[in-house]
C-alpha cells in the first residue's frame, strides 16, 4: 500500500477518505499512516491555511445562503415595515436596507456610503433598520430616535446624520439633545417614548437579524442578498446595477 499517496488523498478529501481509510487498516497500518500525515503537514504547513480558507469560504456560503431565505421569507419587514423610514426615493425601483447602531464606529463612517449613494442615485430607497446592540447606551439612544421619528419623520434624516456624526458614544442625553436642536422637546420625546415605546421595531430587528444571520452592524440588504460589515459604496452599488439588470444582487 503507498502510505504517502493515501496520506495526500486524505488531506484532499478529509471528511469522506479518513474514515473509510482509517476502517481499512489495521492498528500498525493506522499508525503508519498518521505518522505520514503528520510528516507531511510537517513538510507542507502552508495546506493548513488552504484548509482554513476552505472552510471559512464553506461557512460564508452557508451564511449567505442562510440570508438569501432569510430576505425571501421577510420581504415586508425587511423593505415595508411601519417602523423603518427611507431616505432618498421613497419610490425608487431598488431599496437598500441598512441595520445600523447609533454607537457603531463603522456605521458612522458608512454614513458617507449612504448619503454618496443618494446624491448620486435619484432612484434608490435607503431604508435606516435601527438595530441598537451595542449596549444600554444604544437602546437609549434608539429609544430617542425612535420617538422622534414619530413625532417629526420628516426630519428623521436630519437627527440621523446628526447622531451619526457627532462626538463620543450616545445615550438618551445625546439624543435628546440632537432632538431639541431639531424643533422636537425634551417633553415630547419623554411623553412618546412614554405612551408608544419601540419595542415592537427592536423586537423586530433582533428577529430578522436572527433570521439573516446578521450579527453586528453595519449590514445590508440589497436585493436577495445580504451583505456583512462596511462593504463601502462601490460594492453597494454594484449589487443596486446587478437588481436592475437581472433582478438579483449577483447576476
Amino acid at each position: 500500500m503507498n502510505f504517502r499517496k493515501l496520506a495526500a488523498t486524505a488531506l484532499v478529501l478529509l471528511p469522506v477518505a479518513l474514515p473509510t481509510a482509517a476502517g481499512a487498516l489495521d492498528d500498525a497500518q493506522k499508525k503508519e499512516f498518521g505518522a505520514f500525515i503528520k510528516e507531511y503537514l510537517i513538510a507542507n504547513p502552508e495546506i493548513m491555511l488552504d484548509v482554513q480558507d476552505a472552510l471559512e469560504k464553506k461557512q460564508q456560503d452557508a451564511r449567505l445562503q442562510q440570508a438569501s431565505a432569510a430576505v425571501k421569507d421577510n420581504q415586508e419587514a425587511l423593505f415595508a415595515s411601519k417602523h423603518d423610514i427611507a431616505l432618498g426615493n421613497p419610490n425608487g425601483d431598488v431599496t437598500i436596507v441598512e441595520f445600523f447602531d447609533y454607537n457603531c464606529g463603522y456605521c458612522k463612517r458608512a454614513l458617507s456610503d449612504m448619503d454618496e449613494i443618494i446624491a448620486k442615485d435619484k432612484n434608490v430607497r435607503f431604508v435606516l433598520k435601527e438595530f441598537p446592540i451595542l449596549g444600554p447606551e444604544s437602546e437609549a439612544a434608539h429609544k430617542v430616535s425612535d420617538a422622534f421619528r414619530k413625532i417629526a419623520p420628516e426630519k428623521y434624516g436630519d437627527f440621523h446624520r446628526a447622531l451619526m456624526t457627532a462626538e463620543g458614544r450616545h445615550g438618551e442625553e445625546s439624543a435628546i439633545e440632537v432632538a431639541t436642536s431639531l424643533g422636537v422637546s425634551e417633553e415630547q420625546i419623554r411623553k412618546m417614548m412614554t405612551e408608544n415605546p419601540n419595542d415592537a421595531s427592536v423586537k423586530e430587528a433582533y428577529q430578522l437579524a436572527t433570521s439573516l444571520g446578521i450579527t453586528g452592524t453595519p449590514s445590508y440588504i440589497v436585493g436577495n442578498e445580504a451583505m456583512f460589515g462596511a462593504i463601502g459604496s462601490e460594492a453597494i452599488e454594484q449589487k443596486l446595477a446587478n437588481v436592475r439588470k437581472c433582478g438579483e444582487a449577483t447576476c
